[in-house]
């Protein structure tokens, strides 16, 4: 049960100014995407997710995370621009962890990461936080492709790190399927005093998350498998947009 106001109607942006966050289900998501984009390829950017490798870095802690990674310009005026693969990088404040150390994962594959659905997403991402951010010529972003294992023995964990921010400015999750599994809600607290703000589950492919990172923390509780028989798992992509420093 959702404990946080779906965005309907309302400007995502007067939702995000407002909350620091909104939880836009489905139908809706799905609408705001098709004012921005096409979703064509979207059979084949869902079924991508069964071809992520392993999270090597997580080792130490368990092995139910895979994944993979790209990072993009982004230019307020039009130009998307894939960049050289590079590492992923948090400092130790954002990331206990895991921070400190450049993690290499493996690439979006040319063909998701040039398809409509994925570049409809950052075009509505630009859109929609473009305007919370007016002295930004252009966003430094980045794509992850999550999928959380969840085994009888060992809970996925969505957010091993726990409750947190990015070090980014403004985020976007989104589901892409979830399969025979449990839980797996995602709590918003206030920065200064971590006091609960809402909480929801993302449950339908499309129902999204979009956070002011600087206002807010994230977390998400772990997932179990529902039939321990079969095969469980939470698909999601995770788009982060950080100013790029000015020229």
């Amino acid at each position: 049960m959702s404990h946080a106001r779906a965005v309907h109607d309302d400007d995502l942006s007067v939702a995000l100014t407002r909350d620091g966050f909104a939880f836009v289900a489905h139908a809706r998501m799905r609408g705001l995407l098709d004012a921005v984009g096409k979703l064509g390829d979207w059979p084949a950017f869902a079924a991508s997710w069964n071809d992520l490798a392993l999270d090597t870095y997580l080792a130490d802690f368990g092995r139910y995370r895979r994944r993979r990674h790209a990072v993009f310009r982004v230019e307020r005026g039009g130009a998307v621009v894939h960049e050289a693969h590079q590492p992923h990088y948090q400092s130790r404040e954002y990331n206990a962890l895991q921070g400190g150390i450049e993690r290499w994962f493996e690439p979006i594959t040319p063909e998701i990461r040039d398809g409509a659905t994925l570049r409809t997403l950052l075009d509505f991402c630009r859109a929609t936080f473009g305007p919370l951010a007016p002295d930004a010529e252009s966003w430094r972003v980045e794509v992850h492709q999550f999928r959380i294992e969840a085994r009888p023995d060992e809970p996925g964990q969505p957010t091993p790190e726990g409750v947190h921010r990015d070090g980014v400015d403004y985020v976007l999750v989104l589901l892409v399927d979830r399969v025979n599994i449990a839980s797996g809600t995602t709590t918003i607290h206030a920065a200064a005093t971590r006091e609960l703000l809402g909480s929801f589950t993302l449950t339908k492919p499309l129902d999204a998350a979009l956070v002011d990172d600087a206002r807010v923390f994230h977390g998400v509780t772990p997932v179990e498998p529902i039939d321990p028989a079969l095969p469980a798992y939470r698909d999601v992509l995770v788009v982060t947009f950080k100013r790029a420093p000015r020229s």
